[in-house]
């Protein structure tokens, strides 16, 4: 019996082998490309915002980007037109590889929308172009179902990772995002190569660079801190649902009211144009960098996230390109800012805590944004930043902006019946009741 235990332990130890070697090959590939491909993205948009406002009169061109944006996916882009969606759906339930089309084409319509002037963020756009990059993998190397939802969530995890210099919270995001409450553990060693890296040959390239954000002040653990911190991730967690279902509700209305797809960003962009005109202000378009920065050591205006909240969740209603999380940093953190008024937490730490709670509530992975706000902020913030996150989660309900996500583990064992829905099936068992 020894000697078959120690020949299954060799054997066993074998496969292993044999199980790093390939997976590092193929992530060293999704790495290198999905990097690189970040590190021009990243430079791409610096580009395109630095222009944006040195000139203004740009904006009043956002409809024809709008019209541009929306012939493509109308004519030649209408099997990739779902984005991140159409990875969770492929993961759940596969059908074909993902045409590479999809990269170019979010990748062109996300710089178009900063350039001219719409309101978004780029971790959508990072995700797509990182999951049809490891796709074509799957054709390349004829792997299985079961590695092709690996090398999945392998791209989605260098796309994250790269864009925002954050490989731990890349990979544990990538692992989370697929299904509500459960982990594919078999994807975790492929998850954290994949990550690091394509962060590393995202800086590699020296082209881009990646915004530090800083904790200045920290408040001490006590029972009442505590207890604050859990009311700010409550808020945070209905701030959370609020854009998830602002967006959800814009992009209806457009799809109801207006048939043809093209002419859903042409009127979106119309409206955005003519709103910046009036306000004379670009402080809520793109990425909003400069204000997040801001959050954390000045104050803002009481209603700046919720301004955020309404264009982004418009302009990507409108059918628009970009991703979300950037404009969720912004809303949590200008949100934490103004908590202060009657939280007494510091205003650091409170816009710290609402820049990554939100986001882990609108996307349903509070891990990955805990680890996130700690690789950004420091281990110093760690406890005050994984109840903030962990409480978000809770309180945004069975929600979130990626509605082909499905229920693994419900968030209370009252809604166990939803277990295994959409997100996109709760909403609408939520409607017919």
């Amino acid at each position: 019996m020894d000697k078959f235990k120690k020949f299954f332990l060799s054997f066993e130890q074998s496969f292993s082998l044999l199980f790093l070697l390939k997976w590092t090959g193929i992530c060293l590939l999704i790495g290198v490309f999905t990097g690189s491909a970040s590190a021009v993205f990243l430079w791409c948009l610096e580009w395109a915002t630095n222009y944006r406002e040195a000139n203004f009169w740009i904006i009043s061109l956002l409809p024809i980007a709008g019209l541009v944006i929306g012939l493509s996916y109308h004519y030649y882009g209408e099997s990739v037109v779902k984005g991140n969606n159409l990875l969770l759906e492929e993961y759940h339930s596969p059908q074909k590889v993902i045409p590479f089309k999809m990269a170019p084409l979010v990748f062109i319509g996300t710089v178009l929308t900063h350039l001219f002037g719409g309101s978004a963020g780029r971790e959508g756009t990072a995700v797509q172009v990182g999951g049809a990059i490891a796709d074509q993998f799957t054709k390349i190397f004829k792997l299985s179902d079961a590695d092709r939802k690996i090398v999945l969530i392998a791209g989605i995890s260098a796309g994250f990772a790269s864009v925002f210099g954050t490989p731990l919270a890349g990979a544990i995001f990538a692992l989370e995002v697929m299904v509500i409450g459960r982990i594919k553990f078999d994807a975790i060693l492929p998850s954290f190569l994949a990550a690091i890296f394509a962060n590393y040959f995202c800086d590699v390239w020296e082209i881009s660079h990646h915004t530090h954000y800083t904790i200045s002040t920290i408040a001490d653990l006590t029972p009442a801190t505590i207890l604050w911190s859990l009311l700010a991730g409550i808020i945070f967690g209905l701030a959370s649902l609020l854009f998830s279902k602002s967006t959800h509700f814009w992009g209806n209305l457009f799809k109801k009211n207006i048939k043809y797809p093209p002419l859903r960003p042409v009127i979106g962009g119309i409206i955005l144009a003519v709103t910046w005109y009036f306000m004379d202000t670009t402080k809520y378009i793109g990425l909003g960098v400069p204000t997040i920065v801001d959050a954390f050591n000045i104050d803002l205006n009481s209603y700046d996230f919720f301004l955020k909240i309404l264009f982004t969740s418009f302009t990507l209603g409108a059918g628009f390109k970009g991703g979300e999380v950037t404009p969720l940093f912004f809303i949590g953190a200008t949100l934490g800012n103004v908590l202060i008024w009657f939280i007494p937490l510091p205003m650091p730490l409170l816009a710290g805590m609402g820049f990554v709670a939100v986001f882990a509530g609108a996307t349903n992975t509070p891990i990955a944004c805990t680890i996130m706000g700690i690789e950004l902020f420091g281990i110093e913030s760690g406890v005050f930043i994984a109840l903030a996150c962990t409480t978000a989660y809770l309180f945004s309900g069975h929600s979130g902006i990626y509605a082909s996500q499905i229920i693994g583990s419900p968030k209370h064992l009252f809604f166990n019946k939803e277990k295994g829905l959409t997100l996109t099936d709760v909403d609408k068992l939520r409607n017919k009741n």
